[in-house]
């Protein structure tokens, strides 16, 4: 596995401020995305902490599970299948 679960909580706090219960959501996410292959099969790379990090980046605003699912949205419009892995709810 190329996701360092301790080390991307730290880092999605750090980058993109929120709570502890925010960041562990978007790793457990994260993990499960990797852990699926869909990513790895569909952009042709392996899903990593800094992959993570620069997309959710890109994202306009938000909390690290809002700039998640604007990330997961992505994917599932350019590939489809993406879906399962947004976060449907989490506590503040």
């Amino acid at each position: 596995m190329f996701i360092d679960p301790e080390r991307l909580e730290v880092r999605l706090r750090e980058e993109f401020g929120g709570t502890t219960d925010q960041s562990r959501v978007v790793v457990r996410q994260a993990v499960d995305l990797a852990d699926s292959g869909a990513y790895e099969s569909d952009v042709g790379t392996a899903l990593t902490n800094e992959i993570v990090l620069e997309e959710l980046a890109d994202a306009p605003e938000g909390t690290p599970p809002e700039r998640w699912n604007w990330w997961i949205g992505s994917l599932e419009l350019a590939y489809g299948g993406y879906g399962r892995f947004d976060i449907r709810q989490y506590r503040k």
